[in-house]
């Protein structure tokens, strides 16, 4: 798992969460290695044998509290009792003034010590969020990701089978391009994938033929989204005799990202084919899929008991000799 600079944090973070450095700069070089935040009041007292070290330590009203009652010996105890173990960072909420015994230790140490007017429960909420996203397992695929009717679907294929041309033709149609070419993909949780574009390509389309297009510029705020759960994956493929494309969409495929299963489907491409219109079609299926109706699955049903109530009436009239 890749750590996290603190000075990332505090550089990408500094405006939303309100922060200011109160120790010296390189400080800021410490590395954060997990997602979790720690309230440390119990060590602050002396009680250090579970201590949760490696988290972000963040220190509220009652935490300041409990030093501002102790004497300059009384604080400078306390504080060493945290500074023992190796900390990656301390985090004062509410614009509480830092002790100066704190300020001292925490530079000895090289540790940064960061105050925010937030109060303690809203920071919490809001770093754990930015941490969260920032650890959470990711990678990066070939391909387009475009939300259509609401469902992030994310075409797959080969170079020049024709997925951004497909994704401009479904932007013109009203959806919404996420990311062209290069996707992000995180995990946000154990079954959520969350795609996002290149932070350098951004909204940035190339159309052979063309070259680079702004989809922002040309068709509107309206026509982009930052990031969309990814729903169905959508494998754009050259039509092959020889290949075996499903017919009656019984039997679902799927395919696993970070762990994840996603449902996929194989469309092959030919000249004329309308792959817009298919898409949108895959994503409203996907939506009845959601909702618990399952077409293909439901003909099947209606189909095998159609030829059973004939097969029943069948075999009734040939046994009625009257």
């Amino acid at each position: 798992m890749e750590l996290i600079p603190v000075e990332k944090m505090y550089l990408e973070r500094k405006d939303a969460f309100e922060l200011t450095l109160l120790t010296q700069e390189n400080g800021l070089k410490k590395l954060i290695p997990t997602s979790e935040i720690h309230r440390p009041g119990l060590a602050l007292a002396g009680f250090v044998e579970r201590f949760a070290s490696q988290r972000t330590q963040v220190l509220g009203e009652t935490e300041m509290t409990f030093l501002a009652g102790q004497d300059a010996l009384g604080r400078k105890r306390a504080v060493e009792n945290i500074f023992k173990f190796d900390l990656p960072c301390v985090i004062i909420t509410k614009g509480i003034s830092a002790p100066p015994e704190l300020i001292e230790i925490a530079n000895r140490k090289g540790v940064p010590v960061l105050s925010t007017r937030l109060s303690t429960t809203e920071f919490t909420t809001r770093v754990s969020v930015y941490l969260d996203t920032l650890f959470a397992p990711h990678t990066t695929h070939h391909g387009t990701l475009v939300d259509v009717y609401g469902v992030g679907l994310m075409y797959t294929g080969k170079s020049g089978v024709g997925k951004s041309e497909c994704a401009l033709d479904l932007v013109a149609r009203g959806h919404r391009l996420v990311a062209d070419d290069m996707v992000t993909i995180i995990k946000k949780a154990p079954q959520v994938l969350v795609g996002t574009g290149n932070e350098l390509l951004k909204h940035h389309m190339e159309v052979r033929g063309i070259g680079i297009i702004d989809i922002e510029k040309l068709f509107g705020i309206r026509a982009i989204r930052m990031q969309k759960r990814i729903e169905v994956q959508v494998n754009l493929v050259h039509w092959d005799d020889k290949l075996e494309f499903e017919r009656l969409g019984i039997e679902e495929k799927y395919t696993t990202i970070l762990g994840v299963e996603i449902p996929s489907v194989m469309l092959p491409v030919t000249p004329g084919k309308d792959i817009s219109v298919i898409s949108e079609v895959i994503a409203m299926n996907q939506m009845l899929k959601i909702y618990g109706r399952d077409s293909a699955k439901e003909f099947s049903k209606r189909l095998s008991e159609e030829i059973y109530r004939k097969k029943a009436v069948g075999e009734f009239l040939e046994s009625d000799l009257e």
